[in-house]
């Protein structure tokens, strides 16, 4: 069960909802324990860093945000990184948009460890074009360092997705990423809308693909 928690509204935020209401974009946040997950979140949401916490089973955070001259929703849900609950990690990413898959800098095997969580996403979702972003966190431990940039760099190269690297405590970085992730979220869905149209148009039929967080 996740639970939702919501901030309030500022920032930089794409489009309306059919109704007028604010457009809502889903973004996952994906990685081991301890890599600072938690803290990249309440940095961008509240402008918090908290140095402590309880291990997430599954938190969403929801900000109101101003992107491109328009209000929008981002709902930013925070899984868990332990292994016991690698068995409903499925279910979370049938639901996202975009995703953040965060490793500590400090730590090399949670930058490695992240091949499986890129590949767990494009087989739950069958799309290997979702937005992802390889984030780099804990840049402000320079001195403890276990993860070169170059390296980091490769991995993403590898994937074909961009790499930041960030400070959840210093906030270096945080509003770049999230801005990158949301800018490739909106333009994918701008993409699809435009595509269903035409589609419309020529007499065929599209179908949308559901989400149930358990």
């Amino acid at each position: 069960m996740s639970r939702s928690r919501s901030a309030p509204s500022g920032g930089s935020s794409a489009g309306s909802g059919a109704s007028g209401t604010p457009a809502l974009h889903k973004l996952i946040v994906v990685g081991l324990g301890g890599v600072g997950k938690t803290a990249i979140i309440f940095q961008y949401v509240y402008g918090d860093f908290i140095s402590s916490y309880d291990p997430t089973k599954a938190d969403s955070y929801r900000k109101k945000i101003m992107f491109e001259d328009e209000e929008i929703n981002i709902d930013v849900l925070d899984t868990s990184g332990q292994e016991e609950y690698a068995a409903i990690r499925d279910n979370y990413y049938r639901c996202g948009e975009g995703f953040l898959c965060v490793f500590s800098l400090t730590e090399r095997e949670t930058l490695d460890a992240l091949d499986d969580f890129i590949e767990q996403i494009h087989r739950v979702l069958d799309d290997t074009e979702i937005p992802i972003i390889l984030v780099g966190n804990k840049s402000d431990l320079e001195r403890s360092r276990a993860v070169f940039s170059e390296e980091a760099q490769a991995k993403a190269d590898h994937w074909k997705i961009p790499y930041y690297e960030t400070s959840a405590k210093t906030r270096h970085n945080i509003d770049e990423v999230f801005t990158h992730i949301i800018r490739s979220i909106t333009q994918r869905k701008r993409a699809a809308s435009t595509a269903a149209r035409t589609n419309r148009r020529r007499g065929g039929s599209g179908k949308r693909r559901g989400c149930v967080l358990l």
